[in-house]
C-alpha cells in the first residue's frame, strides 16, 4: 500500500532534529511504524523473533552499533530495551538518535518515564484530510491565529460521512478492500480482547465480560454517562465487579483503544461550577459501530439506534459523527501544539463539545452537528462561551455535513467537517 502522508509528520520530522528520542504512541495498526521507519537509518524490529534474540545478548551493543536514527519497533516485546536506550541517551543526547514505537506499555513492568529524555508523539488513525476525501479549505491553525477566509464548497454527502464512520481511519482498513473492512474491523475486535489485552498480563475469566463492557461503552459514545451507567447497559449475565472493570479500562488505555475527551481544566478561565466526566469515544467510531453491529445503511435509515444498549442519549449517527469530528479535531489541534477537552455545566445548561486549549486558556470551541445548516439555537452555547471568556476566545465554529463553508454574522465559522484541516 502506498504511504498516505500524515499530519504529524512533520512534528516528527523536527523533533528528529531537536531530541535525542522519541516515542511514537498510539493503537495498533495506526500508521505508526510506516511514519517512523521513514525517518530513521537503521529499523531494529523485536517482533521479529530472530532479530529480537541478537538484540536481547547485547542491547547496548546493538544501538551503538547501528547507525542513527535508529527505530526500535514494538519495544514493548523487550521492557529492558527502553532502559537500555535511556541510558544510552544519557551518555549521548546528541538529536535523532532513537525513534521508538509500541502500541502498548507492558502491564506490572516498571520502566523509567524518560522524562527529559524521551518525547512522546500520539498518533491516531487517520482524519478525514488525511483519508483524502476532499482538500480543506479552512485550517484550524488559521482559525486559531484569527487569519485566512473561512470559504469553501463540500462534495461530501451525508452518505459519504455515514462510510467514512464505519470505514475506520486505520491505514490497512481504510484503504483495504471495502468488501472486507467489516471483516478486518471484527478481526481487530477480536485480537484485542482475545490477544493484546492477555499479553498485558490481564487474566481474562470471561473474554465476553470484556466485550459485552466494551459494547456498553461504544453505544456511551459522545457522552458523559457514568461508568456505573455504562456497567448497567451490560446484559446481567455478563456483568463484572468493579475492580474488574477498572481493569478492563486500564488495559484498553494501555492498548490506546480509549480516547476519551477530558473535562476543561479549571484554572484562571472565568469559568466555574463545570462538570468533570470525560466526554467517551474509542480510538477510532469505527470500532463503535464494529462493536455495536451498525453499518452505513442502519445508520443512514436510523435502524441503527434499535440494537444498542441502555446507554443511549440523543441519535446514535448524530454520536458517532461527532466523534468522527473529534477524532479529526484532535489530529489537527496537535499539530497546533493544543490540547482538547468538552465543557459541560454541572447542571448541564451548557455543553461545549470540543474545545481546542492552549496552557494560556485560550480557546477555540466546536460545536459538531449531523444536520446541514445550523440554526441560531445550536449557537447558542458558542455565544455564551464567548460571553464568559471574552477574548480568551480565539474563534468558535460549527462543524456541519453541509456543502458551504461560511461565516455568520456572529462571527461563528460554519465549516463542513471534510473542509476543515490543520
Amino acid at each position: 500500500m502506498e504511504y498516505r502522508s500524515r499530519v504529524i509528520d512533520d512534528d516528527l520530522q523536527q523533533l528528529v532534529k531537536s531530541v535525542p528520542a522519541i516515542a511514537v504512541v498510539g493503537a495498533k495498526a495506526v500508521g505508526k511504524t510506516e511514519s517512523a521507519r521513514r525517518l530513521a537509518h537503521t529499523v531494529l524490529d523485536l517482533a521479529d523473533e530472530d532479530q529480537a534474540v541478537i538484540v536481547r545478548a547485547d542491547r547496548s551493543a546493538a544501538l551503538l552499533e547501528s547507525r542513527p536514527p535508529v527505530l526500535i519497533d514494538e519495544w514493548q516485546m523487550d521492557p529492558p530495551i527502553w532502559e537500555t536506550m535511556r541510558h544510552s541517551v544519557d551518555a549521548d543526547p546528541q538529536p535523532g538518535r532513537f525513534l521508538l514505537t509500541g502500541s502498548a506499555n507492558p502491564r506490572n513492568t516498571r520502566i523509567h518515564s524518560g522524562a527529559g529524555r524521551v518525547v512522546r508523539v500520539r498518533m491516531r488513525p487517520l482524519s478525514l484530510a488525511e483519508r483524502g476525501i476532499q482538500t480543506p479549505t479552512v485550517s484550524l491553525a488559521d482559525l486559531w491565529h484569527g487569519i485566512g477566509k473561512v470559504g469553501g464548497t463540500s462534495t461530501v454527502s451525508l452518505r459519504d460521512y455515514a462510510d467514512e464512520i464505519v470505514s475506520s481511519g486505520f491505514p490497512a482498513i481504510r484503504f483495504g478492500p471495502a468488501v472486507a473492512r467489516r471483516r478486518m474491523l471484527e478481526s481487530y475486535v477480536d485480537s484485542a480482547v482475545n490477544h493484546e489485552v492477555r499479553q498485558l498480563g490481564l487474566l481474562l475469566r470471561k473474554p465476553a465480560s470484556l466485550l459485552a463492557w466494551l459494547r456498553s461503552f461504544a453505544a456511551a459514545t459522545g457522552t458523559t454517562a457514568t461508568y456505573t451507567a455504562i456497567a448497567d447497559g451490560v446484559p446481567e449475565g455478563d456483568r463484572a465487579s468493579r475492580a474488574t472493570i477498572n481493569d478492563y479500562r486500564d488495559a484498553l488505555e494501555q492498548l490506546w483503544l480509549l480516547d476519551q475527551v477530558p473535562a476543561f481544566p479549571l484554572g484562571h478561565n472565568r469559568l466555574s461550577e463545570l462538570g468533570k466526566l470525560p466526554k467517551h469515544h474509542l480510538a477510532d467510531p469505527a470500532l463503535a459501530a464494529a462493536y455495536l453491529g451498525i453499518t452505513a445503511d442502519s445508520l443512514l435509515d436510523g435502524t441503527a439506534a434499535r440494537n444498542t444498549t441502555k446507554v443511549r442519549h440523543g441519535a446514535l449517527f448524530g454520536r458517532l459523527f461527532e466523534s468522527l469530528a473529534t477524532l479529526c479535531v484532535r489530529v489537527y489541534a496537535q499539530a497546533s501544539g493544543l490540547d482538547v477537552a468538552h465543557i459541560r455545566t454541572g447542571r448541564g445548561e451548557h455543553e461545549i463539545d470540543l474545545v481546542a486549549h492552549a496552557p494560556d486558556g485560550r480557546v477555540l470551541a466546536f460545536e459538531v452537528k449531523l444536520g446541514q445548516t445550523p440554526s441560531d439555537g445550536d449557537a447558542r452555547h458558542l455565544l455564551w462561551l464567548r460571553k464568559r471568556l471574552g477574548d480568551d476566545v480565539a474563534g468558535l465554529v460549527i462543524l456541519t455535513t453541509g456543502k458551504q463553508a461560511y461565516l455568520r454574522p456572529d462571527g461563528i465559522a460554519v465549516v463542513p467537517l471534510a473542509l476543515l484541516g490543520p
